[in-house]
């Protein structure tokens, strides 16, 4: 089930179980697990999080391919995680991303048939 937020452009998804990536700022590279993700952004598991405004860059390995990805800190919890936007992706990568995550969620295709034929 998505999770809403009047913030969101895209709705968060609970990310399948095992799923983790790679991502680095200037000075640090880390592999996490993401709790939740969308086509903007996504939540990521870490203890030690960057403060917000913190620009890094991201590698998720999905079943169509690798994504890369740049994104920045929106909300940092210590101890927990943080929240990220994308904010730049290759045309590509952002295909295979959204194609993973229609087959994640067959209803986000679903509702843009129903609008699109209302």
């Amino acid at each position: 089930m998505a999770t809403t937020n009047d913030l969101r452009r895209y709705p968060r998804f609970p990310a399948p179980k095992g799923t983790i990536l790679a991502w680095q700022t200037a000075n640090k590279r880390v592999v996490s697990a993401a709790d939740n993700l969308g086509l903007g952004g996504l939540y990521i598991l870490t203890p030690e999080p960057p403060s917000p405004g913190t620009f890094i860059q991201l590698l998720l390995d999905v079943p169509e391919g690798e994504v890369r990805a740049r994104a920045v800190v929106q909300r940092s919890e210590p101890k927990e995680g943080m929240g990220v936007k994308f904010v730049a992706m290759q045309q590509e990568d952002r295909a295979r991303f959204a194609r993973w995550l229609r087959r994640l969620s067959p209803c986000i295709g679903d509702r843009k048939n129903r609008l699109r034929d209302s």
